[in-house]
């Protein structure tokens, strides 16, 4: 099946408009609800495949997909037909019991990767809290360290909560939140020199390194593809000491990058792998995943009250389907070329606006100059007054994550509007 066969497929739902409507009343909403984001100014009510309308009933091309959760999309059938089946028959039993739809999204994530063991929980954070415990616990009683270190990166990004935060690289996300929680150390992206130097500085008896947690492709800290080689040294060393290799796939996996997981890209396998955002298409899910030999957690050590439930879990083993039945990480790949080639194109027309692209699939980043007042906040403002939604990720990096189905034309669409909005901005 050809790529422009996936995105004309007629299981993919109709892109008409709502009438529209009031706008919406911003004001009440910031009077109840905690100003934990800062919100652009649309509110959003309805989508359909690339497409979300606001209360205005004003059509936008989402670029965005939740931050690279919508899969498929808004709307897709397969998605919405499983939710009202599911729904209809078995939402939450907790994991006191055996749970079907989840040991069979279980046999897909390990059919489809390196994993021979999963923990299902809700989000991206607690997947990655799960396997700081579980790397701690190794550390201790396989390992024997008293006191566990694990590296991560510097522009990294795991997740809110304390652990987490603390085990992302940048401190604007930390600061405030003191004391952070210990046993989480740093070093530069990409830079295997530095990794080694830390693995031997922090060899100090009772204190040593148990893991290296890295994202294969830094989507917050810039949209910074991991480097083949590094990576592979990574596994080498990891392998040589014991230490176990850990990859944040909570971004990248689920077929972002136009394979089932950023890792693949890297010619590696990891221990410890985590995904949350794309693997329900929207719906929250997260899962922790092991080799055999890590897998040491006993019951009663972790938890999640809704994690695998037989509703999320019915809709990920959908999404995964259709991901292998619609042959949509080929689309992934020829439309995350076809986009960069346009942006590539955009970049030497200004070059004394952009920096770069990169990226993987349709996880790309446009990069502005260091030296220039323009900001990526600036770029997605100027965008989404032409009726396209982008994402920043990080001061100086517009973010380019559409859903996995987007087509041809919204591909050539979204570069356009990107090239008048500069135009403008130049």
């Amino acid at each position: 099946m050809s790529p422009e066969t996936i995105v004309n497929n007629p299981t993919r739902p109709a892109e008409s408009a709502p009438a529209g409507g009031a706008p919406y009343d911003l004001t009440e909403f910031d009077a109840r609800v905690m100003k934990t984001y800062g919100r652009f100014p649309i509110a959003l009510e309805r989508g359909a495949g690339c497409h979300v309308w606001d209360t205005s009933g004003r059509d936008y091309l989402d670029f965005v997909a939740g931050i690279a959760t919508c899969t498929l999309g808004h709307a897709h059938p397969i998605v919405v037909e499983t939710v009202t089946q599911q729904i209809q028959k078995l939402n939450h039993v907790s994991n006191l019991y055996y749970i079907p739809e989840q040991g069979a999204l279980a046999k897909w994530l390990i059919d489809h990767s390196c994993a021979e063991r999963v923990f299902f929980c809700n989000s991206g954070a607690e997947a990655n809290e799960a396997a700081i415990k579980l790397a701690r616990k190794y550390g201790h009683t396989v390992l024997d360290i008293e006191q566990p270190v694990i590296l991560t990166a510097q522009a990294s990004f795991h997740g809110r909560t304390l652990a987490t935060i603390t085990a992302t690289g940048q401190p604007k996300y930390q600061k405030n939140f003191d004391p952070l929680v210990p046993g989480f150390e740093y070093v530069p992206y990409n830079d295997i020199q530095a990794l080694e130097n830390a693995i031997a500085d922090i060899d100090e008896g009772n204190r040593r390194v148990a893991a290296v947690m890295l994202e294969p492709l830094q989507g917050e800290g810039g949209v910074r593809p991991g480097d083949l080689d590094y990576f592979q040294q990574v596994r080498e060393i990891c392998d040589e000491t014991g230490i176990l290799l850990i990859l944040d796939e909570v971004q990248v996996g689920m077929g972002r990058t136009g394979k089932y997981w950023g890792y693949q890209n890297l010619g590696i396998e990891p221990d410890i792998f985590t995904s949350a955002k794309g693997l329900a298409g929207g719906i929250p899910i997260g899962a922790m995943m092991s080799k055999k030999f890590c897998d040491i957690f006993q019951p009663g050590e972790h938890a999640s009250t809704f994690g695998g439930n037989p509703f999320v879990c019915a809709v990920a083993l959908s999404v995964g389907k259709t991901l292998e039945q619609e042959n949509i990480l080929q689309n992934v790949q020829v439309r995350g070329e076809q986009l960069r080639t346009r942006l590539t194109a955009i970049a030497q027309k200004y070059p004394e606006v952009i920096d770069e692209v990169r990226g993987w699939g349709l996880i790309n980043g446009l990069v502005l100059k260091s030296d220039i007042d323009l900001t990526s906040v600036d770029v997605v403002k100027a965008v989404m007054e032409r009726s396209l939604l982008l994402v920043p990720a990080g001061p100086k990096v517009v973010r380019f994550v559409p859903p996995l189905i987007v087509s041809a034309q919204e591909v050539d669409q979204a570069a356009l509007i990107v090239e008048q909005a500069l135009q403008a901005l130049a």
